[in-house]
């Protein structure tokens, strides 16, 4: 085999150059939010273990890619460089190139170079041989080549760099403790990103021709080999998922070590697009292919020489063919990857119907393309100048689903690997299974603890709200002694019309039975759903929000009490809002005068109660505009229900599992509730999965010797093991303060998230009318009158985009928008967020202008 042509590159004697710039790198917060661009392929190379030949591969890719065509540029990176000088992976690259090059003089003139950007301070002293103190110093040290025959510009280029360097040669772990030169995951994931964006063009302008160009990062050791800061590399490098190139093993025993590090790639996510490994004549390759069911292509390399003196170079010839081979499989890899994105944008607008969106209104330019996400951050596809791959925090955590950081993302996706393998689905009735049991278990523990003792399983919120509502109807005439013991369970004897009692605002889930339990909304109107009656009586809650930097209560105009105390209406602390003192307030009397009319007001003919229930969502009604009830009020409501034997119900779908700061709202309350449901947050967001909780005397309303007064109701997926298990893991990961940092001494709290002064400085800019701030969520409305308020307003569409060009994904609901992070989400990073909507509200203020509305974001 003979290269079609071959480049060349010679070692210009003393052409090293230094150029020390020898200063610390101190360690400071930055932002995990990494962007690439797509314009070219880029490459993850990994090993299934050390010493396989990651190097040997990257050297043969430079070698095929610069050789196949004229007017080319090969990018080498290797991040994490242990035994330096002496050991220099790219060096070594930069030199094999050179040296199989030299044997073919091109007709142009070619530059080839290699960099060392930082390094420990004594791998950096042996290298300069000058004092460098400690730590990380910053190198910038470099050697090049600049060779050919016609003495014109380079048209083709080798760049090899070394981002962080240590001097022995240990696992980087290891040494970055012993040389006292750590580098955090953030610093070299951002010094990555630097280098991977600079000069980054599909197409490089050199002399009026184009070049093209090839980038490869190349791991340290094996899959699961620990970086500097003891992190595991494949899950260091997560936040790219860049496609990767895996070195297997063809000794004894590699079939097996190349399918565990084949498997540890997959579950995190990564793209592997082949499998290359050196010939020791056992045929690894049909068992591993057998596997694969060809889903990826298995490439044998020739055995590699084993003389100390073979400078590789007739290896390299030989193994040609398969270069060339893998390097058009990147290629070709890249460019489908590409054409998928675009298809994807275009086709999604000609077969998706997506919820809460008025189609006419999204154009192709506002369909976001999510290729990935780790932990709170999406991977979106962007084409402005160019295509490339961008961050945006998910600040709608999902539809209100996603908590997880990025290692929990990858525990959930371990344990629910293990669940598929070991149940796939079971059905649940009479059944027990390990990750039911400890479910169940966890959340009466939990979320339950004090007053429930049973967990009904079902899939989704809305559903959990409609086993809530047969549970509290069921209870209510039980304990009004209406259930007759000469019921057939048909309906033939019910002759009550009972109504359940809820909050205007509020919102249960999209379901029949959910819908009834709501009032009048955009959600229930006669497009929606024409056979909406409502049956329900429906209160006007008294809501609280920051407005002016003062927590102010908002009185709906049927609760206005003659001589209402201006302390009782107004607070500067948010945490007074919640103290119990208030419960002999004046106001509190008000309210408990109030809630006592209206339920005496709802007394059939025979003084027999009409409302069988009560349903709230406490503290925060998510969907109706993301408002905050006076707790003061859900207190006295719940507990006159329940003076007056009318059942209870939490809707938690939204407040449950610390999204509050509690792991209930309850908690907020101070009350407990009869039934309450839980779903979202629950399994991290992962998988559907939800639960109806009670107490011991509302499951005993079901129990009898006929089944038709059983709950006759259920779910082909309840309580299926994989949901289970992601719940197990997110309850407990979450309320642990070993993985969660942001909990409070005690494990009762969350720690405040969002700076206090920034929340403030928000709350008076002119364009925002009020600020709910709790837990995981901050919301804002934007100042808007008349068809430019409500959930149908288009008011914050171009402030929304705006925001995700800054990184932050958002929908608002109408003219209302929030952010809500995660219980695990650093104080930094929401600070960080609030900055940006912080400037992008200011500049609203100051331009005293509407914002565009030219779009559809729910």
């Amino acid at each position: 085999m003979s290269p079609t042509s071959v480049l060349f590159a010679s070692l210009r004697r003393g052409g090293r150059r230094f150029s020390p710039l020898l200063c610390f790198h101190h360690p400071r917060f930055l932002s995990t939010q990494l962007d690439y661009p797509l314009t070219h392929p880029i490459y993850s190379i990994w090993a299934a273990n050390t010493s396989l030949g990651k190097t040997l591969v990257s050297a043969g890719l430079s070698i095929s890619f610069l050789s196949s065509a004229p007017d080319r540029k090969f990018v080498y990176f290797k991040p994490v460089q242990t035994g330096f000088p002496q050991d220099s992976d790219s060096r070594f690259v930069y030199k094999k190139f050179s040296e199989f090059a030299s044997l073919h003089r091109p007709e142009r003139s070619v530059l080839a170079s290699n960099h060392v950007l930082r390094a420990s301070a004594s791998a950096s002293e042996e290298l300069l041989n000058r004092e460098c103190g400690s730590g990380i110093v910053s190198l910038g040290w470099h050697e090049e080549n600049l060779v050919g025959n016609a003495g014109g510009l380079e048209a083709s280029e080798l760049v090899c760099k070394t981002l962080y360097a240590w001097r022995e040669a240990l696992s980087p772990h290891l040494v970055a403790e012993k040389e006292g030169a750590r580098v955090r995951d953030v610093e070299l994931l951002e010094m990555l990103e630097s280098c991977l964006g600079n000069g980054s063009e599909t197409w490089v302008q050199k002399g009026g021709r184009n070049v093209d160009m090839m980038c490869v990062v190349e791991t340290a050791g094996g899959v699961a080999s620990p970086g500097p800061s003891g992190s595991l590399q494949c899950d260091l490098y997560r936040p790219f998922r860049l496609p990767a190139i895996l070195v297997g093993d063809g000794k004894l025993g590699g079939i097996s070590a190349t399918i565990s590090a084949y498997e540890t790639l997959k579950l995190r996510g990564y793209d592997v697009v082949a499998i290359v490994f050196e010939d020791h004549g056992l045929l690894n390759e049909a068992p591993l292919l057998s596997y694969l069911r060809d889903r990826v292509p298995v490439l044998v390399l020739p055995p590699v020489p084993q003389e100390m003196s073979n400078n590789l170079m007739e290896w390299f010839y030989q193994s040609q063919d398969i270069f060339n081979y893998l390097q058009e499989i990147m290629c070709l890899a890249s460019r489908e990857r590409l054409e998928r994105f675009h298809y994807m944008t275009k086709k999604a607008r000609e077969i998706f119907w997506w919820p809460f969106t008025q189609h006419k209104l999204v154009s192709e330019e506002r369909v976001t393309m999510i290729d990935s996400r780790c932990g709170e951050n999406f991977a979106v596809h962007k084409v402005k100048n160019a295509d490339s791959i961008v961050q945006q925090f998910d600040a709608c955590a999902s539809w209100w689903t996603q908590g997880p950081d990025a290692s929990l993302q990858i525990e959930l996706a371990r344990d629910m690997g293990y669940a598929t393998s070991r149940y796939g689905h079971v059905m649940f009735p009479e059944n027990v299974y390990e990750p039911a049991l400890e479910c169940a278990e966890i959340l009466l523990e939990g979320v339950g603890k004090g007053w429930a003792s049973r967990a009904y399983f079902s899939d989704n919120g809305s559903t959990a709200i409609e086993i809530a509502l047969k549970m509290a109807l069921r209870k209510f005439l039980f304990d009004h002694k209406v259930l007759l013991e000469n019921s057939n369970g048909n309906g033939a004897d019910r002759y009550i019309d009972l109504k359940v009692l809820a909050l205007r605002g509020s919102y249960h889930g999209d379901t029949l039975g959910a819908m009834e339990a709501q009032a009048p909304s955009p959600y229930t109107g006669f497009y929606q759903q024409p056979w909406y009656t409502g049956r329900g009586h429906f209160l006007d809650p008294p809501k609280v929000s920051l407005c002016r930097n003062v927590w102010t209560i908002c009185l709906p105009k049927n609760i206005q009490p003659d001589n209402a105390n201006v302390e009782d209406l107004s607070f500067w602390s948010r945490d007074d809002i919640f103290d119990k003192k208030r419960d002999v307030s004046s106001l509190a009397d008000v309210y408990s005068s109030y809630i006592s009319q209206e339920l005496t007001e709802n007394l059939d003919p025979r003084g027999f109660m009409s409302i069988g229930a009560l349903i709230i969502e406490p503290v925060i009604q998510g969907a109706g505009g993301m408002e905050m009830i006076d707790p003061l009020f859900q207190r006295i409501l719940t507990k006159e229900c329940q003076s007056r034997k009318i059942p209870v119900i939490f809707d938690e779908v939204f407040t449950g599992f610390w999204r509050l700061g509690r792991e209930s709202a309850a908690e907020l309350l101070s009350c407990q509730p009869d039934i309450a449901c839980y779903a979202k947050l629950m399994t991290g967001g992962v998988i559907p999965l939800a639960v109806t909780l009670a107490s011991e005397a509302v499951f005993e309303a079901f129990f009898g010797d006929s089944k038709l007064k059983a709950l006759l109701h259920g779910h082909s997926y309840s309580a299926h093991a994989l949901g289970c298990t992601a719940a197990v893991k997110s309850m407990k990961w979450f309320k642990d303060c070993k993985s969660n940092s942001n909990l409070t001494c005690d494990g009762r709290l969350l720690k405040e998230l969002w700076d206090e002064n920034l929340v403030q400085q928000i709350s008076l800019l002119p364009a925002v009318g009020r600020v709910v701030v709790l837990g995981t969520l901050c919301a804002m409305e934007l100042q808007a009158e008349g068809s430019n308020a409500g959930y149908a307003s288009l008011y914050a569409a171009n402030l929304i985009q705006k925001l995700r060009g800054d990184g932050i994904y958002m929908r608002p609901l109408g003219n209302v928008i929030y952010v809500m992070c995660g219980p695990c989400t650093s104080p930094q990073v929401c600070s960080n967020i609030l900055e940006k909507i912080y400037t992008r509200l200011k500049d609203l203020s100051e331009a005293k202008i509407e914002p565009l509305a030219q779009t559809n974001l729910v």
